[in-house]
């Protein structure tokens, strides 16, 4: 039944947006005084809830400077510095109060309130383009840094046992599937690496916890690949815009962009509850791997889709 209805208002809300809701905001701001990104910014809860109302708000504007300034906004993000995002911010609180015929004399709150959320929005697609560089970049075995990040890795992961070559079967025991753990990384480019190693050298106990799970003689999987298999996962989550519950309540809990350190500690939690999930699925072998990914992806989404979503990443281990 919830399907169908789905279905249905998928159909319709075309018609609605183009059609009744220019109704409902004219309708609206003659009897509250307030046009709707106010409205917006005054009523809904901060953190998710608002921001996402005002994303959408500023992208279904008719508004020709409105559309202009999404453009110029997009344009100039990618490559922004923290300070250059301030000002992008406050460029957009001051075209809209004027294209909207805000005073702020009259309207104190608005501009700050405003502010945040557009400052969320935008941190948000900068987080997106960093997170892209990060994962087009291939390793490569002759960059110094990335050979020395790799080997951190190793260290962190397995302090009391030194790497004896740079080839070497050792690195299975921390689940690459060769010897040269190059070439697991090309689907995910650095980003899978980088991942990895923030994990193991950020919650350092907590990923020996999950590396000794994943060496169980019975329920074990291949600890690396998986982490990069999430990795896939968190970046397919980040593009979809399906994790913005998360990371806009992230940002507004800690008054901060949303940054390239949340992205880590967003994937950080899902290879955490992974492995919680994938011992209590009890696998026959890790051919069922497939099966229980889809199922944990499936049970992630739900959890982002509200909008008071806020992933804890404390990675509390359950002492037994």
């Amino acid at each position: 039944m919830n399907f169908i209805f789905g279905i249905i208002f998928e159909k319709l809300f075309p018609f609605i947006c183009k059609y009744i809701r220019p109704f409902m905001k004219w309708f609206l701001h003659t009897f509250t005084r307030l046009c709707e990104l106010q409205r917006i910014c005054y009523g809904a809860q901060p953190g998710a809830r608002r921001t996402k109302q005002v994303e959408w708000s500023l992208e279904s504007s008719r508004q020709p400077d409105i559309k202009q300034l999404i453009r110029e906004l997009d344009e100039a993000v990618e490559f922004c510095s923290e300070d250059e995002l301030k000002s992008l911010t406050l460029r957009a609180v001051n075209v809209v109060q004027r294209v909207k015929k805000i005073k702020p004399s009259a309207n104190p709150d608005f501009a700050p309130l405003f502010g945040v959320s557009v400052y969320q929005i935008w941190s948000y697609k900068r987080l997106m383009h960093q997170v892209e560089r990060l994962r087009s970049e291939q390793y490569n075995a002759e960059n110094i840094e990335h050979e020395e990040k790799l080997m951190e890795l190793w260290r962190h992961l397995m302090p009391d046992e030194p790497l004896t070559e740079r080839v070497s079967k050792q690195w299975q025991e921390i689940g690459f599937q060769g010897e040269d753990p190059k070439t697991d990384f090309r689907g995910m480019g650095l980003l899978g690496l980088e991942n990895l190693l923030y994990f193991s050298r950020e919650y350092k106990e907590a990923a020996q916890h999950v590396l000794l799970h994943s060496r169980h003689p019975t329920l074990g999987y291949t600890f690396a690949i998986v982490g990069i298999n999430l990795t896939a996962m968190a970046y397919v989550l980040l593009k979809s815009g399906d994790a913005k519950a998360h990371f806009y309540n992230v940002a507004q809990n800690a008054k901060r962009a949303c940054s390239l350190e949340h992205f880590h500690k967003f994937y950080c939690y899902l290879l955490f509850e992974f492995d919680r999930f994938w011992l209590e699925s009890e696998p026959t072998n890790i051919m069922d791997f497939r099966e229980i990914y889809q199922t944990f992806e499936i049970s992630i989404l739900e959890a982002l889709h509200k909008d008071s979503n806020v992933f804890k990443t404390n990675l509390v281990i359950e002492k037994v």
